[in-house]
């Protein structure tokens, strides 16, 4: 299996869309052996939302998530849907659910608006500094610290002058999010955001060793795209500026 998720069926009842998928060994996540890592995710959540009613003159511009709770191994259900109808934006909901022995529990709400595009290079322009491509940086062993088989599967450049607390770092999913199905730019690079907040963290220890004296998951994601993702690697400059948790006691870094 060289996929994050296998698809199981998708129906549409009263323009809400239901899609069922089940996870395989590569969406394993970082905290917990029986857990799937918030990255593939949000790149299977970012499946459905591409593909719900799609529009030829629109783009998702924001997508804001909120973790309910540990994504449990196993099936999952996406349920999408309309909230805010448009001509000119539109505010479309997914909800991920899981489903065990004990019950189904909703883990994960996304939130996208999406925009009509126009032409718009006659005032087009970005701020941000060009940083190293990855091809111009060495390969990288860093995410080595963290556990799971997602974080294993993934490819990484960083570059060397990376410190404690601030760095740049290229990553690459090698593997489609659904068995049999192509990976889209956009899925793909929103399969691997979510991994930001652990690429230069400001301490040190080896969670793939079980070493684990801070942890510090995300409770939300919010992604804000200046243009619509094309390529296969996303380059993070990072800053960690988190909440830890370290024996019952919130410290800010």
């Amino acid at each position: 299996m060289t996929a994050y998720y296998e698809f199981i069926d998708r129906s549409e009842t009263e323009g809400i869309v239901t899609a069922k998928y089940i996870s395989t060994i590569h969406a394993q996540g970082a905290w917990n052996d029986d857990e799937q890592h918030m990255g593939p995710a949000t790149g299977i959540i970012c499946t459905e939302l591409e593909q719900f009613s799609p529009r030829d003159d629109m783009r998702i511009g924001r997508i804001s998530l909120d973790i309910l709770g540990m994504i449990h191994f196993g099936e999952i259900e996406i349920t999408t849907k309309v909230i805010r109808a448009g001509r000119t934006i539109e505010l479309i909901e997914s909800v991920l659910s899981t489903h065990s022995k004990t019950g189904s529990k909703v883990c994960l709400i996304a939130r996208v608006w999406r925009m009509i595009t126009s032409d718009t290079s006659m005032v087009h322009g970005l701020e941000d500094e060009i940083i190293l491509q990855p091809q111009d940086l060495p390969n990288w062993d860093g995410l080595s610290c963290w556990g799971g088989r997602f974080i294993s599967s993934l490819v990484a450049h960083a570059d060397a002058d990376n410190r404690k607390g601030k760095g740049i770092v290229w990553v690459h999913a090698p593997f489609d999010m659904v068995e049999g199905q192509a990976t889209s730019d956009f899925v793909k690079l929103m399969g691997v955001v979510d991994i930001a907040n652990g690429i230069v963290p400001r301490i040190e220890q080896d969670v793939a060793q079980g070493h684990v004296e801070w942890i510090f998951p995300n409770i939300d994601l919010q992604i804000h795209m200046h243009r619509f993702p094309e390529g296969q690697w996303l380059g993070l400059e990072t800053v960690c500026m988190i909440y830890m948790v370290r024996l019952g006691v919130v410290s800010r870094y």
